[in-house]
């Protein structure tokens, strides 16, 4: 495998995120002699889930669990095969024809693929409660970032609240790492708990049964979990100090914290795939856009696929699975003839095996309507400072939808291109009107889907090439 940064303007295969799906997606592709280049923004592959897999100062593997150290047979199947992997790459564009943008060490080019991947994976859905921009407030994989690159864990009183599996393994980290978790406010829905018992028995015998009880259990041990968790705020002057929340009573209660980590779950990251064009619908179970895609990932622009949680969330495993069959088409459409390929019937069958389960998980942890509709002087758009009073009154006054509302808020207009706002956004415009947020629709992607100085535009070789591609942004 090569890490230069040094690469080629055209390869076979060009792959997006070097998680679980982008590296067993390159596994495969380079492993069956394509020329392939993974392009990747972090330091050190792994993604989320494996994040700093090759460089992580924890040592201890009580901390970071068993399963974090899969991460390094991918990388290892990586780095035998000749697979050029280039960190510290961000890609600002990816057009219909396979034309990729990337800047790495602030210099932008242009390259193109054959067939394109995107492996992006996934991100912590948009959590927007009263004082959720004060310092001292962050997202619970947020914190499990921090463990894992540098070590660092938060000093003083944490309280975490949320809901949904990475929750309860953060927290496990967290008090492993001998971090003061004060209490976890468990925010999940009764309503989604009654709705998720119908598939409580395939739930059952899924792979993820034992090692959830085990690790709730550990983690109920050794901190407080307070149930039925139905309102939350964060206080403080310039820096958190407390935190209110209302539980089963309706009574509100006050604890102080240094630290509150939030978490309800986590979503596609669906910008660089929105903005190639690529159709995507609304999921309302696990309430956010996911791509169209068939079984191998495929897309609705020929040549671009979409593997791992990109394509709706399932989870580290069924990634793994869904690079290969990816990977597995990308390989058959330009070679097929191949030889060394992954058998795709025994793929499927451990993907199968890897899904069991997720429907049970996905009903149980639906967020509430509580947490996904802010209401008045809570922020919702951070990088615009806009609040749920403004969007709801620019709705009333005839805004129908994400795109309109850019124009009186400049709302989803920040650095963040509306990743912390955008699923917020759609929501609550769709119920103040009494539509589906599948026909509200979201924020109108273009590149450069993630920010670069005009420095990197100008500096791009001057060819014919380059130069449309400039125009086309």
């Amino acid at each position: 495998m090569s890490t230069e940064p040094e690469f080629k303007s055209n390869y076979d295969i060009a792959i997006i995120g070097a998680g679980p799906a982008g590296l067993a997606a390159a596994a495969v592709t380079a492993g069956c002699g394509l020329s392939t280049i993974l392009l990747d923004e972090n330091q050190s592959a792994g993604g989320q889930v494996y994040r700093a897999i090759e460089t992580t100062p924890v040592r201890d593997a009580k901390i970071l669990d068993r399963d974090y150290t899969d991460g390094h047979d991918l990388v290892l199947d990586l780095k035998d095969t000749q697979a050029h992997h280039i960190r510290g790459a961000v890609v600002w564009s990816l057009a219909r024809d396979g034309e990729i943008g990337v800047s790495v060490n602030g210099q932008s080019r242009m390259l193109r693929a054959r067939r394109t991947i995107i492996a992006t994976g996934a991100m912590e859905r948009p959590f927007p409660v009263r004082g959720w921009t004060l310092p001292g407030v962050m997202t619970a994989g947020g914190a499990q970032t921090l463990l894992k690159t540098s070590g660092v864990v938060p000093e003083g009183r944490i309280v975490m609240a949320g809901c949904g599996p990475l929750l309860w393994l953060c927290a496990y980290q967290l008090l492993a790492a001998g971090c003061n978790v004060q209490a976890i406010l468990d925010t999940t829905d009764p309503a989604a708990q009654r709705a998720s018992l119908r598939f409580a028995a395939n739930f059952a015998t899924s792979p993820y049964v034992a090692k959830g009880v085990k690790l709730m259990a550990a983690v109920r041990r050794k901190t407080r979990v307070i149930t039925g968790v139905t309102a939350l705020a964060a206080h403080g002057n310039g820096q958190l100090e407390t935190v209110t929340y209302t539980a089963k009573l309706g009574t509100v209660d006050r604890m102080t914290a240094d630290h509150l980590l939030l978490h309800h779950g986590v979503i596609p990251n669906v910008n660089l795939a929105m903005s190639a064009g690529i159709s995507h619908t609304w999921d309302d179970v696990q309430l956010c856009w996911t791509p169209q895609v068939d079984s191998f990932g495929t897309t609705s622009i020929p040549g671009i696929a979409i593997a791992g949680d990109g394509a709706g969330i399932a989870g580290a495993l069924a990634a793994q699975y869904r690079g290969r069959l990816a990977g597995i088409a990308a390989v058959r459409a330009l070679d097929p003839n191949a030889v060394g390929l992954p058998d795709e019937l025994t793929v499927r069958r451990d993907l199968a095996h890897a899904m069991r389960g997720r429907t049970f998980l996905d009903h149980l942890y639906r967020p509430a309507r509580a947490f996904r509709i802010p209401t008045g002087d809570t922020i919702v758009c951070r990088c615009e400072e806009i609040t749920a009073d403004q969007i709801k009154a620019t709705v009333a006054l005839g805004v129908d939808g994400p795109n309109q509302m850019k124009s009186f808020l400049r709302c989803g207009m920040g650095p963040c291109q509306g990743r912390l706002c955008g699923t917020t956004v759609t929501e609550m415009i769709a119920d103040a009107r009494g539509v589906s947020p599948a026909q509200t629709g979201y924020y109108r992607l273009r590149p450069p889907v993630k920010p670069i100085t005009l420095a990197e535009l100008a500096g791009l070789p001057q060819t014919d090439d380059a130069t449309k591609a400039v125009v086309r942004i």
